[in-house]
């Protein structure tokens, strides 16, 4: 003879075992605007601790028109860049009594669409869209015509990296970040670099290589198309460009940015690989201060994002009053000298 499972309590047992009505119950539980007085709202949340009661989120959901939920979608989990700015909306999303569920896009414009579908469908009350865009702007129409319809029907949205789509963004100064390292680089006494970027199109990517060659160009120094080398925006696609460039036997460059700390990282592994001293033989910078850098040596030049920062912000974006789709909020960057770049006799 099988057990009978036993039935999950309801919010009907809760109000019934706290001798409130259900109306109370559900205001006590669920958060409502709506005041309780102490003496119900104790007694409901002691009934729904004896009878071991789960709300149901998906029925709060339709009835408040969203979760209670904070929904990021990022291009890749395992990058630290990714990660730590997910730390930081966490943090926040928890001191306002919410929750996160993350989604990773891949940097593919329709898994992105298809991945705000479906949250939509969950109702969540945020959703926040983290990582670079590209230019040649793949299925933009069909991503903002799913936001709008999310946003009709009270979520909010925010954006994190460019203001390239019609929604409040948390915007990273990428451009005046790799105009500093740039400057700052060539007061050490460097004239000759190369830049390992991400694909072409990439708008991150492609800000922090128009930084650059900025602040070299203030210093009177050119940086040709063809000091451009071109891989993967990750760990792989930096050693890959390393890779490359050596077998291309253009050699010269006293310093090698990458133009994010993985990327950095990646072509650092390359050199190692193929007999060159760092920083002896080449220097090497690169871009976002990842937590990963404290662990290599040499410690590598960066430029600064306050990562954790910018996750945090997004959620108080999100959860102004009234943020609209105007609303920015700036963050500036730091460049950080470290011992991958020694100053040039």
């Amino acid at each position: 003879m099988s057990a009978t499972t036993p039935r999950a309590a309801t919010l009907q047992d809760v109000a019934r075992e706290a001798g409130v009505s259900l109306a109370t119950a559900s205001r006590a539980l669920n958060g409502s605007t709506r005041q309780v007085a102490e003496e119900y709202r104790t007694r409901v949340l002691a009934a729904a601790e004896k009878l071991e009661y789960t709300p149901n989120l998906s029925a709060q959901a339709v009835v408040r028109g969203g979760s209670m939920t904070v929904a990021l979608l990022v291009a890749e989990i395992a990058d630290p860049y990714f990660s730590t700015i997910a730390s930081g909306v966490m943090q926040a999303a928890e001191e306002a009594g919410m929750q996160v569920t993350m989604g990773v896009t891949e940097r593919m414009p329709q898994r992105e669409i298809e991945l705000v579908r479906v949250l939509r469908g969950q109702r969540p009350k945020i959703i926040i869209l983290a990582g670079s865009r590209f230019t040649n702007a793949a299925g933009r129409e069909a991503l903002v015509a799913e936001l709008r319809a999310f946003e009709r029907t009270g979520g909010r949205v925010v954006m994190i990296s460019q203001r390239e789509l019609p929604f409040a963004t948390v915007l990273l100064d990428n451009v005046g970040g790799a105009a500093e390292l740039a400057r700052a680089l060539t007061d050490l006494g460097y004239t000759r670099f190369v830049v390992f970027a991400g694909p072409e199109g990439l708008m991150t990517s492609s800000e922090r290589v128009t930084g650059f060659r900025a602040g070299l160009g203030e210093r009177g120094i050119a940086l040709p198309d063809g000091a451009i080398v071109r891989g993967e925006f990750t760990r792989e696609g930096g050693y890959d460009a390393a890779k490359r460039y050596l077998a291309g036997g253009s050699g010269g460059a006293e310093v090698i940015f990458g133009a994010s700390d993985v990327m950095a990282l990646g072509a650092m592994a390359a050199f190692r690989e193929a007999g060159l001293a760092l920083p002896g033989d080449v220097a090497i910078a690169g871009f976002d201060d990842i937590a990963t850098l404290r662990d290599v040596t040499p410690a590598v030049t960066t430029v600064r994002i306050p990562l954790a920062e910018v996750g945090r912000r997004a959620v108080e974006l999100a959860l102004r009053e009234e943020p609209g789709d105007a609303a920015v909020v700036h963050v500036a960057t730091e460049t950080v000298l470290r011992e991958s770049t020694p100053p040039r006799g």
